[in-house]
């Protein structure tokens, strides 16, 4: 009886073996940690902090994972994620995506009022030569869709990361590659700019093409670590 029950057994195990799924292995099936916070494909999460990483720049991407990993960036989850992967990998979950083509959410509506409205867009779009801060649309594209491969769009983030990520640039806990050109213009701001550019930014909605520019109109106003200056 006991021979039977155990050969029963066996029988059991070797059908759960054969009958068990086997598991994609592949880079989209390998990434699937990202999209807990990042949102399914990366398209964000609803908390308005964690940002869409679906469809931005290569370039940029691999340039954030790598600074969180080498210190640069400050957030402990993803430099807990990040910290055993190789530089090869981190540039695949880069390219992989960058690749997706996702439709954006609407922009979020304004709260502030016409005259603050009425800053953010002369920054962004004209800057403020008075204080030698140079207009988005000057590093980030025409449309503000970004430049490949290592400058990301301004458009369809939330309100609160915006302004989240030009507090971090101002108070240092968030570095780039010397020399930090953003660094330098987001502590050129004051508190006012800062609340004018994303309730800006955030409102506004994006073009038919979403994409990154492969070139600007001009060359970058100041020199950027990680990003290949244009002649």
């Amino acid at each position: 009886m006991l021979r039977v029950a155990l050969l029963c057994l066996l029988m059991s195990v070797s059908a759960s073996l054969r009958a068990a799924p086997k598991v994609e292995d592949s880079i989209a099936q390998r990434v699937q940690a990202c999209t807990g916070c990042h949102g399914a494909q990366g398209r964000a999460a609803s908390d308005g902090y964690q940002p869409r990483i679906a469809g931005k720049p290569a370039g940029y991407l691999y340039h954030q994972l790598l600074n969180f990993r080498d210190g640069r960036r400050q957030y402990q989850p993803m430099v807990r994620l990040i910290d055993p992967l190789s530089d090869a990998y981190l540039r695949e979950m880069a390219a992989y995506f960058a690749s997706l083509d996702l439709p954006y959410p609407p922009p979020q509506a304004a709260t502030a009022p016409a005259e603050t409205l009425k800053r953010g867009e002369a920054l962004a779009l004209r800057g403020d030569s008075t204080r030698r801060i140079p207009a988005c649309v000057q590093c980030h594209g025409p449309a503000l869709t970004g430049l490949a491969p290592a400058i990301p769009g301004l458009l369809g983030l939330p309100r609160d990361y915006l302004n989240a990520q030009l507090g971090a640039w101002q108070t240092g806990n968030r570095r780039a590659q010397s020399p930090d050109c953003m660094a330098q213009v987001a502590q050129s701001l004051s508190a006012d700019d800062v609340a004018a550019l994303s309730q800006w930014l955030a409102a506004q909605p994006l073009p038919t093409n979403t994409k990154a520019v492969g070139v600007l109109p001009s060359p970058l106003p100041v020199p950027c670590g990680g990003v290949e200056a244009q002649r």
